[in-house]
């Protein structure tokens, strides 16, 4: 397992991280038991991965607790960011449709106490913004009062999750205006690099760490994906539609010669796509297993793509045509 520092933060984090969310919710076809999710979070330690990405509202607090219950005895082995800014306590989630948000102070303090409490801890690695819209992000209360929890050692350093979906770029970028933000995190593959790229080269100017998510395009580079998958409405997957399905797998075949002479499966290929970018700090690939785990963690050794490579990954994403990407709707 290779290791990168986090932005401006210098916190070392391991380049495929755990994301946590999987563990408390069955919205990616599987529901894992406590037991499995505690064996899931060890192995990863196992091979290297000190980085475990979590928020409040995954199972209502259920991944925090997983999280604090594995490593109460070994704090200071792990790297732990959550994240806070949905009130989930007194409602009810259907489906996917997001919850009332709130950043203010009272809530803000509020939410880091009980995250402190559920994840056995006195302070917190990167605490995160979850999915703030550009109000938030142009709130200066907002950070002030996370400045503070700083000051108090409740917390090391904040990031910016996007979301959801893809786009947010303004959001983005002007989180890293933000003194303390060390960290944007973003859906960002080798499918989809708008507004990845972006946040990218900023990131790069900025000193801020880019955290990917949905680095597998809901499943189509890995294979889970094919033209006649069902997928239950449940399943967070259930967004893509068939147009983007078929569309997208037609990609894959043109960036499958590239990773076959290179001795890479497409899943790699694409894993190592977004490593080969300084800016990003880790990957939270999708894991619903221990062999998916292992699976990923082997990806990180090191070897990243040549220039030339990339050079053609960029080339034939600029063929592609352009897609929607959500933004805060401006009055």
């Amino acid at each position: 397992m290779k290791y990168k520092t986090l932005g401006k933060s210098g916190i070392s984090v391991s380049e495929i991280g755990f994301g946590a969310w999987t563990i408390a919710l069955d919205w990616w076809g599987k529901k894992i038991e406590d037991g499995e999710a505690k064996r899931m979070l060890k192995k990863a330690y196992d091979l290297g991965i000190n980085f475990f990405e979590t928020a409040d509202m995954y199972g209502k607090g259920k991944s925090e607790k997983l999280i604090g219950e594995v490593f109460k005895d070994m704090r200071d082995e792990i790297v732990i960011s959550t994240k806070y800014g949905y009130d989930f306590e007194n409602v009810e989630q259907i489906g996917h449709k997001e919850l009332p948000q709130r950043f203010d102070s009272e809530f803000t303090e509020n939410a880091l106490k009980n995250s402190l409490n559920r994840l056995q801890t006195d302070y917190i690695d990167v605490y995160g913004l979850h999915n703030p819209k550009l109000n938030h992000i142009r709130d200066d209360k907002i950070f002030q009062t996370l400045d503070q929890m700083i000051r108090k050692e409740k917390i090391k350093t904040y990031q910016v999750a996007l979301g959801p979906a893809i786009g947010w770029t303004q959001e983005g970028l002007e989180a890293m205006n933000r003194k303390n933000v060390s960290a944007v995190q973003t859906v960002y593959n080798i499918l989809e690099q708008t507004p990845g790229n972006e946040l990218i080269k900023n990131g790069e100017r900025k000193n801020v760490g880019i955290l990917v998510r949905v680095p597998d395009a809901s499943g189509i580079l890995t294979g889970k994906v094919k033209s006649d998958t069902k997928i239950d409405e449940k399943d967070h997957r259930s967004v893509r539609k068939g147009e983007w399905i078929k569309a997208s797998l037609t990609k894959v075949e043109q960036l499958r010669p590239i990773a076959e002479r290179n001795g890479l499966t497409v899943t790699e290929l694409a894993i190592k796509f977004i490593l080969s970018k300084k800016a990003v700090s880790s990957v939270f690939p999708t894991v619903i297993s221990v062999d998916e785990i292992e699976s990923f963690s082997a990806m990180s050794d090191g070897i990243y793509l040549s220039t030339s490579d990339m050079k053609e990954i960029n080339d034939l994403y600029s063929s592609w045509p352009p897609y929607e990407i959500k933004a805060t709707i401006q009055n």
